[in-house]
């Protein structure tokens, strides 16, 4: 006995999609609905039978997906019936028919779309290319037009024009197709990112390092080095110290020198070799320079070498939280070595 697509209502088009994902997709697709979306899926379930594959290819071309794999139902209550007592707890299975408390759908997670967008645009380019194009293009409409375009160009020709293609063809997904992607991508791509990502014990360890003066910067980091520590270039590339001030650019040193006070720089530049002193008051007003060079011409005579270390680890420490905000790019650890 088969259902035909004219009598079919939108719960039983809905149930008969689920059955052809199959059990592991269907069941993570599930816990987004709410109480009464599954109510309904489940009673118009128990009344389909077998669906011809033309009208279940109409069914999923209404729904703008492409589920079609597999297809070719029978039996579609029973499957539906296995699905959710697989997917669902007994106490929400209760919930969901009515005989215990109203089943809850929690969604207050923090949007998915910034922390993609946060890793590298080659890494969901390869997570892109094992997904299904309509997925892909769904994916890559959700985030921001410079990172989304990173992305594609990270890609093979042949992958990223079907992408662009399906993205052109594109209509409103809805919402419980979205939820789902966004929950496999915090599955599958956000969290084996953090699992790798160890930026944040490198930035920590920086952080320490950046208050050793020069020589003993050195000496620490070649201990590193001794014992085989890893990502130890990765640390070095977070690192900047006062002395590094000639390896920027003319550029990043005005950004820099811009906001501070001339008695900071003043007090910075006590003692120091003569190309530094150059490079720093080169990024300088004239007026400023001549007030500090008058300043420095009198000599240091009561100055603690302590303020003259602090000065210096104020300025790289500015110069570090303006490459992070992205006002100034400083040097690689190569030119800075």
């Amino acid at each position: 006995m088969t259902t035909s697509l004219a009598s079919l209502t939108r719960p039983q088009k809905a149930a008969a999609i689920l059955v052809a994902m199959g059990k592991p997709s269907a069941s993570r697709l599930l816990k987004f609905f709410k109480q009464e979306e599954l109510k309904a899926l489940i009673e118009g379930a128990r009344l389909l039978r077998t669906i011809p594959q033309a009208d279940l290819e109409r069914i999923v071309a209404e729904f703008e997906a492409e589920f079609t794999e597999g297809a070719g139902l029978l039996d579609s209550a029973d499957k539906m019936d296995t699905i959710l007592n697989e997917s669902l707890s007994p106490e929400e299975m209760n919930a969901l028919m009515g005989n215990g408390e109203p089943l809850m759908i929690k969604d207050n997670l923090p949007p998915v779309w910034p922390q993609v967008e946060r890793l590298e645009a080659t890494q969901i380019g390869t997570f892109l290319a094992n997904e299904h194009p309509q997925t892909a293009a769904m994916i890559l409409s959700n985030l921001a037009p410079t990172y989304a375009a990173r992305v594609v160009l990270s890609m093979e020709k042949p992958v990223r024009s079907e992408i662009i293609k399906r993205m052109m063809e594109l209509a409103n997904v809805p919402e419980a197709a979205t939820k789902l992607v966004e929950q496999q991508l915090r599955n599958h791509v956000l969290t084996e990112s953090a699992q790798k990502d160890t930026s944040v014990g490198q930035t920590r360890v920086a952080s320490v390092l950046n208050e050793l003066d020069k020589s003993q910067l050195e000496e620490v980091m070649s201990d590193l080095r001794e014992v085989g520590m890893a990502d130890l270039d990765a640390i070095r590339a977070r690192l900047f110290s006062f002395e590094d001030i000639t390896s920027m650019s003319q550029k990043a040193r005005v950004a820099l020198f811009d906001g501070l006070s001339t008695e900071l720089i003043t007090m910075a530049l006590r003692g120091t070799p003569l190309p530094l002193a150059e490079a720093v008051l080169s990024s300088i007003s004239a007026r400023s320079r001549r007030m500090i060079e008058s300043e420095l011409s009198q000599g240091s005579e009561g100055i603690q070498p302590a303020d003259i270390l602090r000065a210096r680890k104020t300025i790289a420490s500015t110069a570090l939280r303006m490459s992070n905000e992205g006002l100034l790019e400083l040097p690689s650890a190569q030119d800075a070595a």
